[in-house]
């Protein structure tokens, strides 16, 4: 009872701060007047103060709209960069919305996964991104519309949507509540109103969340089904662009391969938490290392982006162990991206009575820091680091680590050794301004071995052939002087013991796995200022790909395109397929 009251508290606080009086708007306009002429925003907003402190940014972006909306102001893209609440969300060239899954069964058994009654397994009702499923009661279109009208009003772009599917392992949840799910989701991008949604919802809400049946809300259905929701996506105001899930190695078949597709599912997330079999065996996690080797190969064999959870500090693991462990992912595996996990004691565990009886110890904060910065410098240039940390409110955690800016302690940590990492996310060009003519073409080539031996990550020449591997990845990417990452294309080469997907589309095709442009997120004809998106990177980079394929003699070319992102490869030669675009 004292938990929910504490909720609905900060529910309360979150709504209040974004209620904007007449008052607070008639300063922010002032606010917004020395900022055109030149000020600083800090120190114009502090000439300005409110009661009870400041004007915050989402009254300046609010107070910025209606200016432009009226005609009394021109919009200035300048101006809305400078007073964006949180650039960095967008900096990556998407806006992402995450939205969850209701509660429903689990086939893992994890004894470190949280089990918090009513919420999806391993998430707490209290995390910042559950918060909003709860508030939602886990009902995808107002999940995402919620977020939607959040980022808008906090100055950030919503006409690129990466969607980001969360909660317990997709896989197995029904597939008519899948498609429901993903439908909800397509409705709120594509502003279809869904008449009487709340009353509907309202009106279901006792159905059971174990039920693969109806769920809450399902019965004011949607304007349109999957098919038509995301032909209308792809010119909508809000375009997916990608669409992610997260389940378990062991749900991974040819058969789930194209139920994703169907779906629109362009990235794939799963825990791969260990690569030690006994270490997964102890933490009863059900899948082996061979297992999530397997899918990693069918997964990319169908060009799926792929992102691993790698957790150190497992039950039975050792700094020493996790050390050794953490190669392995570049050994036959080599992910897109992978978010690190560092185990978390929370009380609703199952860790939790492992550590009662002193069988199990959490590293300390700085074991965790040096750890982790030990083993950043030696992430691959072509992969992404998204995370350090999961977003646990440190009250939950019994002991061990609790800070949640680990990243941030790890980055100083590194800068104190003099060592760097290379990874995407350390090397984005984010806000940074970029030249087309002074950017370098790089070509970084390895190959993942998804046969039953083990092979690693190897950077080859230009053109080398390894037939004893299932596919060689290229990592094409324009990179600056100083060496950011203004743009990356994933192009990869199947060999003929490539895992079998079933799917036509793909039959003796090169596969175009990704296409992202960095920088600040731009609206679909709005030009930036030396932006890298929308200054031909993309383009450039489809057509070194197709002749890099053409001179492995590959005559066809796919690509996962999203639904949103259709039209840009269909304007640049490429045919609908039945689940990819295809050319040749």
């Amino acid at each position: 009872m004292a938990k929910a009251k504490t909720i609905n508290h900060q529910k309360h606080t979150w709504l209040s701060a974004r209620q904007n009086t007449l008052e607070q708007l008639a300063l922010a306009r002032k606010v917004l007047e020395e900022v055109r002429a030149g000020s600083e925003v800090l120190a114009a907003v502090r000439r300005h103060p409110v009661k009870g402190g400041h004007i915050n940014k989402s009254t300046l972006v609010a107070a910025y709209n209606q200016l432009v909306e009226s005609g009394a102001w021109q919009a200035d893209p300048r101006l809305l960069a400078r007073i964006r609440m949180k650039p960095v969300r967008t900096l990556s060239g998407v806006t992402t919305v995450s939205v969850l899954t209701k509660p429903y069964p689990c086939p893992g058994r994890c004894i470190f996964c949280p089990d918090e009654a009513r919420m999806p397994k391993s998430y707490l009702s209290d995390e910042p991104g559950a918060m909003r499923a709860v508030e939602h009661d886990f009902d995808p279109y107002a999940q995402v519309k919620s977020r939607l009208q959040t980022l808008e009003a906090v100055g950030h772009p919503t006409d690129k949507i990466e969607l980001l599917i969360l909660g317990g392992t997709w896989s197995s949840y029904p597939r008519d509540y899948q498609e429901w799910f993903v439908r909800n989701c397509f409705d709120a991008m594509n502003e279809i109103n869904h008449e009487g949604h709340k009353e509907h919802k309202e009106k279901h809400k006792r159905v059971s969340a174990n039920s693969p049946g109806r769920t809450p809300g399902q019965c004011a259905r949607s304007a349109v089904d999957l098919i038509e929701a995301q032909a209308l996506n792809e010119c909508a105001a809000h375009r997916n662009v990608g669409l992610a899930v997260e389940t378990r190695p062991d749900a991974i078949t040819p058969d789930e391969l194209a139920w994703f597709r169907h779906l629109g599912v362009t990235k794939v997330q799963m825990g791969a938490q260990s690569l030690d079999d006994h270490i997964l065996a102890v933490n009863r996690r059900g899948h082996s290392a061979a297992e999530t080797r397997r899918a990693v190969a069918l997964l990319r064999a169908g060009g799926f982006k792929i992102v691993l959870h790698w957790m150190p500090n497992l039950l039975g693991a050792t700094l020493d162990s996790d050390r050794a462990d953490f190669p392995r992912l570049w050994e036959g595996l080599c992910p897109d991206e992978i978010k690190i996990y560092p185990c978390q004691l929370l009380e609703n565990a199952p860790l939790y009575e492992y550590w009662q009886r002193g069988e199990y110890q959490p590293y300390t904060q700085e074991e965790l820091t040096a750890l982790i910065a030990d083993l950043k410098p030696t992430i691959p240039r072509y992969c992404r680091v998204n995370r350090v940390i999961r977003d646990i409110p440190s009250t939950h955690v019994v002991a061990g680590n609790k800070r949640t800016s680990l990243r941030q302690d790890v980055h100083a940590e590194m800068r104190q050794r003099g060592t760097r990492c290379n990874c995407i996310r350390c090397r984005e060009v984010r806000a940074q301004g970029v030249e087309a003519d002074s950017l370098k073409l790089e070509d970084l080539i390895y190959t993942p071995d998804g046969a039953d031996r083990v092979g690693a990550a190897l950077s080859l020449s230009k053109g080398a052939v390894r037939s004893t591997y299932s596919a060689q990845e290229h990592f094409l990417s324009f990179v600056t002087p100083d060496d950011k990452v203004a743009g990356f294309l994933r192009l990869s080469l199947p060999n003929p013991d490539s895992p079998s997907t079933g799917m036509s589309d793909l039959k003796d095709a090169a596969i175009i796995r990704e296409i992202h442009i960095y920088g600040q997120s731009l609206l679909v004809g709005e030009e930036g200022n030396g932006a890298a998106q929308h200054a031909g990177l993309g383009t450039r980079l489809l057509t070194e790909a197709e002749e890099i394929a053409r001179g492995r003699g590959f005559r066809r070319m796919a690509v996962i395109s999203a639904v949103g992102t259709r039209g840009y490869y269909l304007e640049r030669g490429f045919e609908r397929g039945e689940l990819y675009l295809v050319k040749g």
